[in-house]
């Protein structure tokens, strides 16, 4: 299957639900062999189960639990990988995220650090970590997609730490673009709008009519639209694509 993600170990981030959970269905369906990470290892455990009763048993699937605002998790969860499979992922995609939302005024100092933690360090972390790891081997043809936001480009009244930290991660991916496409390694983003996940599902249904009034398609996006894209990143379909912000927003 040229042009394909067949055999491709993939690492996903956040894979327990929304985004992160379709991303290793679609991956799966295709043919990578999935390592799902995820904070709450129970979702990572069921996501592993519901794509392997789809798949050969020769196919195996990993759930690791991660904390990707700590370091030491990340090159735990990179140690297990190596144990089972004696090599590092060639495909890594960073859905870990988190909301803490509050107006500017009323925002806690804790709330806005939860979040840069997690979604902006946590991105630069897992990158770096899984990054060196594919050049130590001297792997390539590798890609590394990660997921930031249409409001990391124009923000979004409530959301200043959400907003921050995603379009700190869109610069952090091209900055890695530049720097480790010389070693095989593309580096892309994805940039959602407003998806059908646990975090919109929290959004109350006013606001959410507010943005449907401002989205030409007239409806949110299913996770399954944005796994997509990032199928398509992490393929050979997309071998010159990189650096790319790729917006997945139905036009807003």
């Amino acid at each position: 299957m040229s042009g394909s993600v067949l055999g491709k170990l993939t690492f996903v981030t956040g894979a327990g639900s929304g985004i992160g959970r379709a991303a290793c269905q679609i991956l799966a369906r295709e043919g990578a062999r999935i390592i799902a990470a995820d904070r709450n290892i129970n979702s990572a455990n069921q996501v592993v189960e519901a794509i392997s009763k789809k798949q050969p048993s020769s196919i195996k699937h990993l759930s690791l639990n991660i904390d990707v605002s700590q370091s030491e998790s990340i090159k735990n969860a990179l140690k297990q990988v190596l144990d089972v499979y004696k090599e590092p992922p060639t495909v890594i995609v960073n859905c870990a995220g988190i909301t803490r939302d509050n107006f500017l005024l009323k925002l806690s100092e804790q709330d806005f650090q939860e979040v840069i933690d997690v979604n902006l360090k946590g991105t630069f972390l897992t990158t770096q970590i899984f990054a060196q790891a594919i050049v130590e081997k001297q792997l390539t043809n590798a890609s590394i997609i990660n997921i930031a936001s249409i409001v990391g480009k124009y923000g979004n009244i409530g959301q200043a730490n959400y907003s921050a930290s995603k379009a700190g991660v869109e610069l952090i991916t091209r900055t890695a673009a530049k720097e480790f496409g010389q070693f095989g390694i593309r580096c892309n983003a994805v940039l959602p709008g407003f998806i059908t996940t646990p975090m919109t599902d929290a959004v109350p249904d006013k606001v959410k009519a507010k943005f449907l009034a401002v989205i030409p398609c007239k409806r949110l996006g299913e996770p399954e639209e944005v796994a997509e894209v990032i199928t398509f990143l992490a393929s050979d379909k997309s071998s010159y694509i990189n650096g790319a912000s790729i917006e997945v927003t139905g036009g807003f």
